[in-house]
């Protein structure tokens, strides 16, 4: 049932549009290179003749270091937030402003101290990734039970070793939440980052198809991007349920 539904809602979607596409037609006749059909023939075309993949393997390189950084400095300053109320209250309003900035606006910047290529989209993806996964991490402290933190107290646990059994183990669910919810900014982000000052990558195809007026190969790209997004999140949507289904077994 939920397989039906799911594949009723996509002939949905493509037959609106396929209607859109011949509507629009009538008056632009070049937009029939946009139709679902020619699209999916591009599709076939750029895959299989492995056209598409460098620029996929790319993308999903900078999407990778950039969560890794986002991880490796987003938890950390979450969970100063969580364990600190001194750091929270110097830091928690700057975060917050610095995070309603939009990541593409630091794009000029990005390219004039960093220059072009690789360096400057994984600090934007950097940039769009940390909030999500500082501030749940820091809502996970928040919401663990203070009794463990009593019982590693009791047993003359230090700060490390409370912060590495107790604190962390206690926050994986929600740093994973962040996780995915960087993964969804990032994947948004990465395309517009990568149309500037880059030599491959998705963002870099769209607008080479652009430019050669290969109005089928941008389509195609465009649904390879969601698919590959939908992947993502997937991934994202399995390691929190295998995480979440092993600590209450541990339980």
């Amino acid at each position: 049932m939920r397989w039906g539904l799911a594949a009723t809602g996509l002939l949905a979607a493509v037959a609106c549009w396929a209607l859109g596409v011949m509507l629009l037609e009538q008056r632009t006749p070049i937009a029939a290179s946009f139709a679902p059909l020619p699209s999916l023939q591009a599709m076939q075309r750029l895959l299989v003749g492995g056209e598409l993949w460098p620029h996929i393997q790319v993308s999903m390189l900078r999407v990778f270091w950039g969560m890794l950084l986002a991880l490796l400095i987003g938890v950390p300053l979450g969970l100063a937030m969580g364990l600190s109320a001194l750091f929270r209250n110097a830091f928690g309003p700057l975060f917050q402003l610095m995070r309603m900035i939009s990541p593409l606006s630091w794009m000029p910047l990005a390219v004039m101290i960093l220059g072009v290529g690789n360096a400057p989209v994984i600090f934007l993806l950097v940039f769009a990734a940390v909030w999500p996964i500082m501030l749940n991490t820091a809502a996970g402290v928040a919401a663990l039970d203070r009794n463990w933190l009593s019982l590693a107290a009791s047993l003359s646990a230090t700060r490390w070793e409370s912060i590495s059994q107790v604190i962390l183990p206690g926050v994986i669910t929600h740093v994973l939440t962040g996780l995915r919810l960087a993964i969804g900014i990032s994947w948004i982000v990465l395309v517009p980052a990568e149309m500037l000052g880059v030599s491959a990558g998705l963002g870099y195809f769209i607008l080479d198809t652009r430019d050669r007026l290969s109005y089928d190969e941008l389509m195609a790209t465009i649904i390879v991007i969601g698919v590959l997004g939908y992947i993502l999140d997937a991934l994202a949507r399995w390691l929190y349920q295998r995480w979440s289904k092993q600590s209450a077994h541990q339980d």
